[in-house]
Order: C-alpha cells, then structure tokens, then sequence
C-alpha cells in the first residue's frame, strides 16, 4: 500500500466516492453529468460515486452509488484517493477511489442519474469534459495496472 491509498478510519469530512470499473478491453465506465445548477461536475464525465449517508462508510457508499445509478452490484476494491481542488461549484475535498470489472453493454444499464452511461478508451479521454481528479485517478490506475509484476507462468 502506498501513503495515498485509502485508509477508510481516517477518512475526512465531506469525503466522497467514485468506482473506476473497466471491461476487458481496459474501458473505463464514465457517467455524463446533468448539466443543471446545483450539481458537482455538471455536464462531465465522471465516473459512477456519490457522498455517503450519516454513518455509511465508503465502502458501503461506494456500493449502493454504483447499484442506485447503474443497477450493477459488482465486487469493489479500495484504491487510492485523490483530492479535488476546484472551484466551489465544480466540488473540493478528497475522493476515495475504488476499482471495479464488469463486461456489459454499457447502454443497456438502467439509468437513474445522468444523461448517459458508456465505455471509453484512455486514448479518448483527452478529447473529453472529464474533471481532473478524475484523469488523476485513472492515471494511477493505468500505471498500477502496468507496473504489476509478471508472474513465472506468464512468462515466454
């Protein structure tokens, strides 16, 4: 474990929630915002999170968000978390980052917030309204991916 990795009993005020989950072809799940008043990251996207109830930890935050806006209820690892620092309406404070596999049809989920759900490659990101906690948590989430050690078997 890394110093930034999530340590849910020192978790801060305020902290919210975002589940990174890829496909099998190393897609990242991105939810396109609502673009109204009143909302953190209108008209991004972002991936599925939310901010926890009274008394809810994040991993059962992260959990109820990810079934509440997309119907999934997949396996969720803690990650890491990465802060936001923004402008007020855009949203501040840390996100606590979990990871997530899931291989489906990314419209054919049932849509309860947002304008839409789909599958994107890293490569399209930069072309993207994506916030920048969220290209920071992707990031460490592609390097981590390819900085895993290669296990005897797999290798040639």
């Amino acid at each position: 474990m890394t110093d930034t990795q999530l340590q849910a009993e020192t978790t801060e005020a305020g902290t919210g929630v975002s589940a990174l989950i890829t496909n099998s072809q190393g897609e990242y799940l991105l939810h396109l915002r609502d673009d109204i008043e009143g909302i953190c990251w209108p008209g991004y996207w972002t991936p599925v999170g939310g901010r926890p109830e009274p008394d809810e930890s994040l991993a059962d935050t992260v959990a109820r968000e990810v079934a509440e806006e997309t119907g999934l209820t997949i396996p969720l690892e803690a990650f890491t978390t990465v802060q936001q620092r923004n402008a007020e309406r855009l949203g501040k404070g840390p996100i606590a980052i979990y990871t997530g596999h899931w291989d489906g049809d990314a419209h054919a989920l049932p849509l309860t917030e947002g304008i839409m759900l789909h599958w994107f490659p890293v490569s399209v990101l930069p072309r993207l309204r994506v916030p920048p906690w969220c290209r920071e948590a992707i990031a460490l989430h592609r390097n981590a991916r390819t900085s895993l050690p290669v296990s005897e078997d797999a290798r040639p």
